[in-house]
């Protein structure tokens, strides 16, 4: 399933959500590619998408989720991977 949360995180003067799969990257993958996210936003284990993408992404079937709850179906998927591990 494909998950993201609200656009509340700043950066380079916008606001940007995080798109996760907690199936696989594969299917990550995919669909970022549908919503036109280019494959340098992809971070470690997720999508970073701009808030101008963010109801595009729902409109794909995304499921909004809160921040929280997304890393933990990350987690829980085995598909987390924390930023001290890929340095």
């Amino acid at each position: 399933m494909i998950l993201v949360d609200e656009p509340r995180w700043p950066a380079r003067g916008r606001l940007w959500s995080h798109l996760v799969s907690d199936a696989s990257y594969e299917e990550l993958h995919v669909f970022a590619e549908m919503l036109g996210a280019p494959r340098r936003a992809f971070d470690r284990d997720h999508y970073d998408i701009p808030e101008t993408r963010f109801r595009s992404a729902l409109w794909l079937g995304a499921t909004l989720l809160p921040s929280r709850d997304l890393a933990a179906r990350l987690r829980a998927a085995g598909l987390r991977r924390p930023k001290h591990l890929h340095r």
